[in-house]
Formats: C-alpha cells, sequence, structure tokens
C-alpha cells in the first residue's frame, strides 16, 4: 500500500507541476504572479504536500521562484535571459548536426526505426507550421514543443534532449506575454518545421545547418525588437511613435 500511495503522489505531483505549466504557458499566471502552496491546493482541491513538490519542480526549472516568508513568484525573463537561451541552444544544436552526420551510416534497423519515428516528427511539424502561420499560439506552443522533444528523441542522447526542452519551455515563458498584446505575433512565429524534417530526411546537412540557422537568427531578429521597445514590455506603456511609425519597429523577417 505504501508503494500504491507513493505512485499515486507522485502522478498527482506530475499533474498539477504540467498544470501549472500550462497555465504560465498560456499567459494565465503572468511574471511576477505571486502565489502559496495552501492557494494552489485550495485551487486543486489536493493536500499540500503534492503541490509543495510540484512548485519546487518549477523552480528547479527556472520557471518559478521561491521565496521563505512569501511563497512562489512566477519568474521573469529578460530579452538578455532570451537571447542566453537561444544562444545556449544553438551551440548545443551545432555539436549535435555534427555528430549526427559525422559518424557512419547506422545499421539497416537502425535507418528503418528512424524512418517510422520521422512520420509522427513531419506530421508534428505540419501541425506547428500550420499554427505558427494562422497565429494560433496555443495550438503552436503545444506542437512546438511536441516536436522538438520527438526530434531531440531521435538523437539517443536523454540529457541533450531534456536540456533543449527547458531551454525552449523557458524561451515560451518568456515570449507568450509579449505576443499575446503584440497585433504583429504572427509574422514573429518561426513555421521551418516542415523544412528541417525534409533535410534530416534527406541527411542533407547544409539543408538542415541553414534551417537551423534560420529558427535561431529568427528568435534573435525578434529579440532586437524587443530590446528597441517594440512591442513594450508586457505591463508598460508603449514609446511614442516617431516620425517613421513606432519606434524601434524593424520590419519582420518573415
Amino acid at each position: 500500500m505504501r508503494a500504491s500511495g507513493a505512485v499515486t503522489r507522485s502522478t498527482l505531483r506530475q499533474q498539477i507541476a504540467d498544470a501549472l505549466r500550462d497555465e504560465v504557458l498560456a499567459g494565465r499566471l503572468q511574471p511576477g504572479r505571486e502565489f502559496t502552496v495552501k492557494q494552489i491546493a485550495e485551487q486543486y482541491g489536493v493536500s499540500a504536500t503534492p503541490v509543495r513538490e510540484a512548485l519546487f519542480d518549477l523552480s528547479a526549472q527556472g520557471l518559478l521562484e521561491s521565496d521563505q516568508h512569501r511563497g512562489f513568484r512566477v519568474h521573469e525573463f529578460t530579452v538578455a535571459d532570451y537571447r542566453a537561451m537561444v544562444e545556449a541552444r544553438t551551440l548545443v544544436m551545432d555539436g549535435v548536426i555534427r555528430d549526427v552526420f559525422s559518424g557512419p551510416l547506422p545499421g539497416a534497423a537502425r535507418q528503418a526505426a528512424f524512418r517510422d519515428a520521422l512520420v509522427s516528427v513531419r506530421r508534428r511539424a505540419e501541425e506547428a507550421s500550420r499554427a505558427a502561420r494562422g497565429g494560433d499560439l496555443d495550438i503552436l506552443i503545444g506542437y512546438d514543443l511536441r516536436f522538438w522533444r520527438e526530434l531531440g528523441a531521435l538523437v539517443g542522447n536523454t540529457y541533450i534532449t531534456d536540456f533543449l526542452h527547458r531551454l525552449r519551455v523557458q524561451a515560451w515563458v518568456f515570449a507568450v506575454p509579449y505576443l499575446r498584446g503584440d497585433g504583429d505575433a504572427r509574422n514573429w512565429l518561426w513555421n521551418g518545421h516542415p523544412e528541417l524534417v525534409a533535410a534530416i530526411s534527406h541527411r542533407d546537412r547544409d539543408a538542415l545547418r541553414r534551417a537551423v540557422e534560420d529558427y535561431n537568427n529568427h528568435a534573435l531578429s525578434w529579440a532586437d525588437r524587443l530590446a528597441a521597445g517594440d512591442p513594450a514590455r508586457p505591463g508598460e506603456a508603449p514609446r511614442p511613435d516617431g516620425p517613421d511609425g513606432p519606434a524601434g519597429r524593424p520590419r519582420p523577417t518573415h
């Protein structure tokens, strides 16, 4: 019975962590929002223990900050943080691309499994790209995270996959408050997922590198726009328009 209870509590802990992460990604828990274990436990109608564990899990992932006296607060990432996330994933992905193409071709069984896995990844890519082109942020976030998660699993290194997944969750947490209030957000949602999968399918290293560079350069261009104050930081008034329109507005790259 103790083992069964432990499993139940662990499952509940994960469910609460997933639910709160979704709330943050959806923008319903804004950066800087404070709450206590008691408030979350009452909200979900559960005991404090799994809630406390879930909140500490999210803190370890960099999404929350804990304060011994005030409870927990949704972490506020900066534009500099976002740039650092992009730079970190760029370095890791460069290494992954180099390793994938430098080694010998896998055996026939491994190649068959790889092709089967790509079928699912390709579906995720198509759905993510469609959501990005349509400006459907909620659908895009879910498919984008699953796309990269499944794509990373093809590498076979769970440490790399988990690290990159954490960076992408943090990047979305930073981006969501800006995108929700940006009339031009649709122009800044990257939709190159299918091209990236096509490059992997054909083992085209140059095409893959171009797709990844486009992905990262797109993110850094958006960071430059945010640093220029367009759109303004969530909760702040926008900068006054200059003679050429809103201050600091570069043209969308896509």
